[in-house]
């Protein structure tokens, strides 16, 4: 990065917690239709402010996603995809400050959406005015996506990347980002496990009962729970007939790159506020399940009477909804219909099954020349060797529809101002402004090393 560069951002230093401030007041959850047709409006203003040619690409039912394109001196062209809707705000009562009031306490501002992902917008937009005002013109062209319905599994992006296919087409592309690692190591991400997200619902009574009759009445919350019982061991074997077929096994460049990562085992206990992970796991064996190991989790689960004191009731019926992560090579239809098959098989042919989300598994292999690429350019930004995840544990539902429609090759690069304890989709989510700084310099860096 230039001096001149580095001597603009000492000179407006506040730019970036300023635009990020401005972003997170404006309520955005997709999830309730909040806020989100303001929202897209302030998103295409600090595009077109900023520079880029704007234009709204719009599928059925969905709120418009926002795409800018600025041309640089170089053509080589990379798309930046980002979201702004973030995850409800509740519960509210657990918020230290009002959840969409953005508050700096001790270095951090906190904010619904702070870290998820309107922090990364405030660098990236922050990094491009400052490239071209010392610059006159930014060094490489950008295609930019920002999307509003990320946080609801990304249901139209699908029928966005298809229609917009061509406004899309890139030489690289660049997901949601990645940080600074404790010890300052640049950290890449290269991919992300999918998703089959369903609700399932038993009857067992026309209405709630009084418990007396429970010797002769069917109890929906017992059903369910016998049901959920049939779909993991214990010690978390999935028991799905043929769940594990497809899974694809880690290469050796992949569990090489989880043995190379830093030992965050401490910062994750004190986060999540546990004393020990499953099975006693720890270092790179913790990272190697984290990574590659699929899961069925209970996302939620209610029956009955959950209010304050007792209510001797038997309940009509009983909700569960579950969540399976899924690595490559795993597909979200294939085990949607093993889930089917299996509650049958096991005589739950009652329980209804509703699907909310689905999402196929992507990863870009560590030997893509741009993930070299990106490496080399990290480890260059402060000289110090970067830390690859092959595989989130989380899912970006669009990756599936940018590989299928666009093609184009794509990480998270280490541009955005998040760590491990962000309380991302919790209350009191928030970053660091030092990150903040940290992810703004980075951006300035990398684009212009992109053109080289």
């Amino acid at each position: 990065m230039t001096d001149a560069v580095t001597t603009y951002l000492d000179e407006h230093e506040g730019e970036a917690q300023a635009l990020l401030e401005r972003l997170c007041r404006q309520p955005s959850v997709a999830a309730q239709g909040l806020g989100m047709p303001e929202m897209a409006d302030m998103v295409e203003s600090l595009l077109s402010d900023t520079g880029f040619q704007t234009q709204r690409l719009y599928a059925e039912g969905a709120p418009p996603a926002i795409y800018g394109e600025l041309r640089g001196r170089s053509p080589y062209t990379v798309l930046l995809y980002n979201h702004y809707d973030v995850q409800p705000a509740e519960p509210l009562e657990l918020w230290h400050s009002p959840a969409f009031e953005p508050t700096v306490r001790d270095g951090k501002l906190y904010a619904r959406g702070a870290a998820d992902n309107k922090g990364e917008i405030a660098a990236r937009l922050t990094a491009i005015r400052a490239l071209r005002a010392v610059l006159g013109e930014l060094p490489i062209t950008l295609h930019w996506i920002i999307e509003g319905e990320e946080e609801i599994g990304s249901p139209h992006f699908g029928a966005i990347a298809s229609t917009y296919a061509s406004l899309l087409r890139a030489d690289a592309c660049f997901w949601e980002g990645e940080g600074f690692g404790p010890t300052g190591r640049p950290e890449l991400m290269l991919g992300t496990k999918g998703l089959l997200y369903v609700q399932l619902d038993v009857q067992g009574t026309g209405i709630d009962a009084h418990s007396g009759a429970a010797p002769i009445l069917p109890s929906a919350a017992w059903r369910m729970v016998q049901a959920l019982a049939t779909l993991r061991t214990p010690d978390g074997h999935i028991r799905i007939p043929g769940f594990y077929d497809a899974v694809l096994k880690p290469s050796e460049a992949q569990l090489d790159a989880i043995a190379d990562q830093p030992n965050m085992d401490a910062e994750l206990r004190e986060a999540f506020q546990v004393q020990q992970f499953v099975d006693g796991l720890a270092g790179a064996a913790l990272a190697e399940r984290a990574a590659f190991t699929p899961t069925c989790n209970i996302a939620g689960l209610v029956s009955g009477y959950t209010g304050e004191g007792s209510k001797t009731v038997l309940p009509a019926k009983a909700m569960a909804k579950i969540d399976f992560r899924l690595v490559p090579n795993q597909d979200p239809e294939d085990i949607l219909a093993k889930l089917q098959t299996h509650l049958k098989d096991q005589g739950y042919d009652d329980i209804k099954i509703t699907t909310f989300g689905r999402a196929e598994p992507v990863v870009t292999p560590i030997d893509e020349p741009l993930v070299q690429r990106i490496a080399a350019i990290a480890e260059s930004y402060n000289g110090k060797k970067p830390a690859i995840n092959p595989i989130a544990g989380g899912t970006l539902p669009l990756l599936g529809a940018l590989r299928r429609y666009v093609g184009v090759p794509g990480l998270s690069v280490p541009g955005n101002p998040t760590y491990w304890a962000n309380g991302a989709h919790a209350p009191n989510e928030h970053i660091r402004l030092d990150d903040l700084r940290e992810a703004v310099r980075f951006n300035c860096y990398m684009f212009q090393a992109l053109a080289k």
